[in-house]
């Protein structure tokens, strides 16, 4: 029987996210740091707006491109928040069915066979397998330790051809938690303005960042012009099942963009787009009030992971952190399946970012401060034991 598959998509691996999340949800009393998903409830007001349009009827499809309030509340946000201003919202707006989404039709829109799409690395794990199903060729950017895992001027300028087309930003930063500040951004963007090429600049954790206000690469001089910014509602507003993004980005890219949108998805869901209007209309006290649960939490993880004496730099964005877990001579697959077999925890290895996250482990603090509290008691309970299994075998 002739073979019904593609072999560019049987080529692609899987998440190495859910693996463990699934495995933990089997276990009894498991505590699961795995999944990047808020344990806040979407704000009462914000849910009551989506019930509301349901009670009123409103459950047509809406334009393409999404509602043309959402579109402009959507502007409105972007220029209250870090001045960046889309003058016609109506073409330079999408909404789409989560961020990812945007991603998926953001290459799918900008690339042809060949061109090379810039993906710096541990990073979410969408963004390669998206540019291979668009028939780009990805370039793996791997980012250091020793500079907090920030993209620097000169590591892009290494990895640039003739044949980049798109360079993916993805700050503030899965897996790692960090972040670029203005003066990164403004010598990434001389390189990016030198060789004429795109962003792709993924910011749906730009309203988690604890150390000062987010910059946008959009925000800066010549650059707006060239970057698709991608954002969303499932992070900041805790609304990861209402399936709700938006790209914002130069009329002929959304354009297009539009065109795929239209003929896969139609519209994002009607419910959904009214309650996001009101998210960003009346849901700063609310972003502002998670925001400062996450850091909370974010600064007793380090301050847990250094009294354990394991090394991990401090994250300012997100809500993950990185601990690096070399010094056990274990691969990150094998610390995480062990720790989750034996500890009842429920990690994500480094590597499911791409291979520079090997020796790492993704801890996600979108979970109580109580689970992680016990979470961190049974991690250090965990070292310990292995670092006397490693003086016995010395």
């Amino acid at each position: 029987m002739r073979n019904p598959l593609a072999e560019k998509i049987v080529a692609i691996k899987p998440s190495g996210i859910r693996k463990f999340f699934d495995i933990a949800q089997e276990m009894k009393d498991a505590i699961s740091l795995g999944v990047g998903e808020p344990d806040f409830d979407t704000p009462w007001h914000i849910r009551d707006e989506g019930i509301y349009s349901l009670e009123k009827g409103k459950t047509f499809y809406t334009s393409n491109a999404g509602l043309k309030e959402l579109r402009e509340e959507i502007s409105r946000y972007t220029y209250r928040k870090q001045g960046i201003l889309y003058e016609h919202p109506t073409r330079e707006i999408l909404v789409t069915v989560g961020g990812s989404e945007a991603i998926d039709i953001g290459f799918r829109a900008m690339v042809d066979p060949g061109d090379e799409v810039l993906i710096p690395q541990p990073s979410f794990v969408s963004y390669e397998p998206c540019a291979v199903m668009a028939g780009a060729k990805p370039v793996i950017i791997n980012l250091k330790a020793e500079n907090e895992f920030r993209l620097t001027a000169q590591e892009l300028e290494e990895a640039i051809t003739d044949r980049t087309k798109i360079l993916v930003l993805p700050f503030p930063n899965n897996p790692t938690g960090a972040i670029m500040e203005r003066k990164d951004l403004e010598a990434i963007a001389e390189v990016i303005l030198k060789h004429d090429i795109y962003v792709m600049s993924d910011e749906i954790y730009s309203e988690l960042s604890y150390k000062g206000k987010h910059v946008s690469i959009a925000e800066l001089p010549g650059m707006q012009e060239r970057t698709v910014l991608i954002n969303g509602f499932s992070k900041a507003f805790a609304m990861t099942g209402w399936r709700l993004g938006y790209a914002c980005g130069p009329e002929n890219i959304i354009e297009q963009m539009t065109k795929i949108h239209q003929f896969a998805i139609m519209c994002a869901p009607t419910t959904s787009q009214y309650a996001a209007v009101e998210a960003l209309k009346n849901g700063d006290e609310d972003v502002a009030e998670m925001r400062t649960a996450y850091n909370q939490r974010r600064r007793y993880l380090v301050h847990a992971f250094r009294e354990m004496g394991l090394e991990c730099f401090e994250p300012y964005g997100a809500f993950y952190i990185f601990p690096c877990i070399r010094e056990f001579g274990m691969t990150s697959e094998e610390f995480a399946m062990r720790f989750l077999k034996e500890e009842k925890v429920a990690v994500v290895p480094g590597t499911a970012f791409g291979d520079c996250g090997e020796g790492y482990l993704r801890i996600s603090y979108a979970a109580s401060l109580e689970n992680l509290q016990v979470a961190m008691d049974r991690l250090k309970g965990f070292v310990e034991k292995l670092r006397e299994e490693k003086k016995e075998k010395a």
